[in-house]
């Protein structure tokens, strides 16, 4: 037996899905409770603001920086995002527009497949930490975990984390490939003992991304593995979250699974492009 597969043994047995369905179920089914002025504001001060598209460009970055640069400040009552997301060729550009007191996060390691060489991950994470990336975003390799190559994986996760320096890593776990709530547990005790310092559901590139369940399992390993050894671990969802609603669902699974001392945006983000203007509209 691996010194992995001994690490997964401290743990409780594996979470049944219907059981995470039910019990997710029962948490969203009072989730409207949270709509209020004051947890809609938090929610704004928590979102990594992103922009991961094809077409991005630095002017395009620019002007996308420009409108964080321009909301600080303009209101005494709430805070700013928490981050800005961006495509590591990008991250030099956000460092020069920026004077918002927000962080930079940049993905990288061959986002979003996580398929290159590791010597490619290490220098683009390095690179990425070099222009001022202040959290660096990694997706899990999803093949190496799927054929059971806990070693390989986690090493690789290891690596990664000293190539970030001072910089947080947040570990992507792709939940819409993973699946089942197995599947999800084993990936995030793994990413957390390798180092991460966020987990977070989705790349929302391929597969489907965040599911109230997904998030659900990954708090409660969280949950567990901080009871276990005294270590927090952020959790960060994102794929498909645009709207206040599904913000308030996401914000109600950290506060019933974590508890309050979790809901601060050095524990929960949310990755998102759209939600800043609709929680503004809301409000």
């Amino acid at each position: 037996m691996s010194k992995y597969e001994e690490v997964l043994g401290n743990y409780q047995p594996d979470l049944n899905d219907e059981e995470v369905s039910r019990k997710t179920a029962e948490i969203l089914g009072k989730f409207q409770e949270n709509n209020r002025p004051d947890v809609l504001k938090f929610l704004y001060s928590c979102i990594d603001l992103t922009s991961l598209n094809t077409e991005d460009s630095k002017e395009s970055i620019r002007k996308f920086v420009e409108t964080v640069n321009d909301f600080d400040g303009s209101r005494s009552d709430m805070n700013n995002v928490a981050a800005i997301c961006v495509y590591p060729n990008f991250v030099q550009t956000v460092r020069e527009v920026l004077t918002a007191d927000v962080g930079i996060a940049s993905v990288a390691a061959g986002f979003p497949s996580s398929q290159t060489f590791i010597e490619v991950k290490i220098a683009e994470v390095s690179l990425a930490v070099a222009n001022g990336a202040d959290e660096i975003d990694i997706v899990l390799n999803a093949g190496d975990f799927l054929d059971g190559n806990y070693e390989d994986l986690s090493v690789e996760i290891e690596e990664i984390k000293d190539a970030c320096r001072d910089a947080r890593l947040k570990v992507i776990l792709e939940t819409g490939l993973l699946k089942t709530a197995e599947n999800i547990k084993k990936a995030s005790i793994l990413s957390i003992y390798s180092g991460a310092d966020f987990l977070k559901t989705s790349t929302g590139k391929v597969y489907q991304g965040a599911t109230p369940e997904a998030a659900y399992v990954i708090c409660q390993t969280i949950r567990e593995y901080y009871s276990l050894h005294n270590r927090k671990t952020g959790v960060k969802v994102s794929g498909g979250i645009r709207t206040v609603e599904d913000a308030l669902k996401y914000y109600a699974i950290v506060k019933e699974t974590l508890g309050k001392e979790w809901l601060t945006p050095e524990l929960f983000r949310i990755g998102a492009s759209s939600l800043s203007q609709n929680i503004l509209k809301a409000l």
